[in-house]
């Protein structure tokens, strides 16, 4: 029986967490261990670390995820390995994984194989708090909304607009809409509220951009939390909300330090989702691998008409980051997928499937390369993968003028990337990054939604009904029109329809709702049928999930 991702991590003996960080010549006095194995590094002695002006900075992404795997996370690492095995000094920068995915569907996200941060356990469960205390930052705001109108309501603050929800870190739909304060006059007064999973909250987008801690204060005061009947926003400083909000999230704001399987150090922290948020880690571990690694390594969420979209024209252009090169990770099996095979026939040789799958692949490819940075594509394989098969893919990078590496990191570790580690080193050091964001801050936000839909999305048209149209423009006159746009879509496919896989294009994309999000300072475009809190599937992987006999955690990976 082939191991599974918790045997092969249970089978690694880890360094010492301090081990890890005097590889990066971080002292013991600048961290906080949370056990032998993880460690959170303090913010005053990030503040003072020099700039690293020559530092590169590789995005990983993917085509449009399939129920098939593309392994993203797992490239992230094996790539960061790979670097590392070649002698560039090189941290991975990943997000934290988020309970409701892992107990409902996709399972942990700590990569796999021979590719893998660890202790895996532990960061695909509690961690070390942090989305515990996004949480209840997110959660006092609320409890001071709905005290505040209990006790007189001097801000006249309109139940019936008020837009801040409660959220939890597990999908539950039975939570999306709800009546709260029920029960009589000493429960407050009824209205409809509802809840969102953690990663979807503003906070958590504003604790993945804001870039310190007075930021971070500055930024959550500036969340819109409703209106006043004379339709006036009420942000969270007039609740005197901020502060405490901030003191909550004070300790997590420090970047967690773990290790991979080759005992490489990886920041794993913040985790908004790239469907529904922005999709990438924080800010602060970025920018803090920069300054220690010649190389940092970082994901975006789903494929790369979002995550990686979100991450050129929203966390680059707020960070002012500049990335060297992107990595696009194909699979053999999404590609058959993409081309109409169903998921139970995967196994077998299907050129003609994988060759209309690359029409995909080539989307992503021509999307990318409208950001003027090098790209090298990643087949991260499968055994089952045929060499007719992979000469597709190859061929089709080939006619497109990219790289391509085939990666075997799930089974080798480093040693399956070093082709790929090579690749993108060669990319990121042929001269400076030429990066530059898909439109600019000065173009209306109805035209930035339009050149998103278009350009990345290829859609003929795009549509809102007039009160959304409306809304925009308010946003536009009132002075928010540089903000970046945070699409929310389905990440199955280029368009709204997530059955529509491959390459559709000429469809119709229509923005039914549009949010302020004046904390994060971007505007939110919700597209198609998008949920902020998630379902549990018919079967979902909680029911696998056990202590054993001997004590450890099955079921989970």
């Amino acid at each position: 029986m082939p191991k599974t991702d918790i045997d092969i991590a249970r089978e690694a003996t880890l360094d010492h967490i301090q081990t890890i960080a005097d590889r990066l010549d971080i002292p013991q006095s600048a961290i906080e261990q949370y056990g032998k194995d993880k460690a959170k590094i303090q913010l005053d002695y990030i503040d003072n670390l020099p700039e690293k002006t020559d530092s590169k900075l590789i995005l990983v992404t993917a085509i449009s995820p399939t129920p098939a795997g593309e392994g993203k996370t797992t490239t992230t690492v094996g790539l960061g390995d790979g670097l590392n095995r070649i002698g560039k000094k090189t941290i991975m920068c990943l997000r934290e994984p988020s309970l409701g995915p892992c107990f409902g569907v996709k399972g942990g996200a700590a990569g796999g194989g021979y590719a893998q941060v660890v202790p895996m356990e532990a960061i695909n469960l509690h961690f070390t708090g942090d989305f515990h205390a996004i949480g209840i930052a997110h959660n006092l705001l609320s409890a001071l909304i709905d005290n505040h109108i209990y006790w007189g309501n001097k801000l006249d603050i309109d139940q019936r607009r008020v837009s801040w929800r409660r959220v939890m870190d597990m999908n539950d739909r039975a939570l999306r809409q709800i009546t709260a304060s029920l029960g009589g006059v000493a429960n407050g007064f009824p209205r409809e509220a509802g809840f969102d999973i953690t990663v979807a909250s503003e906070v958590m987008a504003i604790f993945c951009l804001a870039q310190s801690l007075q930021d971070l204060e500055t930024r959550l005061g500036n969340i819109i939390i409703g209106h006043t009947r004379k339709r006036e926003p009420i942000r969270a400083h007039q609740l005197n909300a901020h502060k405490a909000m901030t003191v909550v999230l004070k300790d997590a704001m420090m970047p967690n330090l773990v290790q991979t399987l080759e005992h490489n150090p990886a920041f794993i922290h913040g985790g908004p989702f790239a469907n529904i948020a922005h999709g990438c880690n924080s800010i602060i571990a970025t920018k803090t691998a920069l300054k220690l690694a010649d190389y940092v390594v970082t994901e975006a969420g789903f494929g790369a008409d979002l995550g990686a979209e979100k991450f050129l024209d929203i966390k680059c252009r707020k960070a002012g980051l500049k990335p060297n090169a992107v990595v696009l990770v194909a699979t053999i099996r999404a590609l058959k997928m993409h081309g109409g095979v169903d998921k139970k026939q995967l196994q077998g040789e299907n050129i003609e499937a994988v060759k209309k799958g690359t029409a995909n692949l080539r989307r992503h490819i021509e999307n990318l390369q409208k950001y003027n940075v090098p790209l090298v594509v990643a087949i991260n394989h499968f055994v089952h993968d045929t060499d007719a098969e992979l000469e597709i893919v190859k061929q089709c990078c080939a006619d497109m003028g990219v790289p391509v590496s085939k990666a075997s990191h799930w089974a080798e570790g480093s040693a399956g990337t070093e082709e790929l580690a090579n690749k993108v080193v060669a990319l990121a050091e042929a001269g400076p990054s030429q990066y530059a964001p898909l439109y600019n801050d000065d173009m209306p936000l109805w035209d930035k939604i339009s050149t998103i839909a278009t350009e990345i999305y290829r859609a003929s048209e795009v549509t809102a009904a007039s009160n959304v149209r409306a809304q925009i423009k308010q946003f536009q006159d009132e002075g928010y029109g540089h903000y970046p746009i945070c699409v929310a879509k389905t990440q199955y496919s280029f368009s709204t329809d997530p059955a529509l896989m491959g390459a559709p294009d000429n469809h119709s994309v229509n923005v039914r709702e549009v949010r302020l999000a004046a904390g994060a300072e971007f505007l939110v475009a919700i597209c198609g049928d998008i949920m902020t809190m998630p379902g549990l599937p018919s079967v979902p992987s909680a029911e696998k999930i056990m202590i054993d006999d001997d004590g450890l955690v099955q079921g989970l990976f």
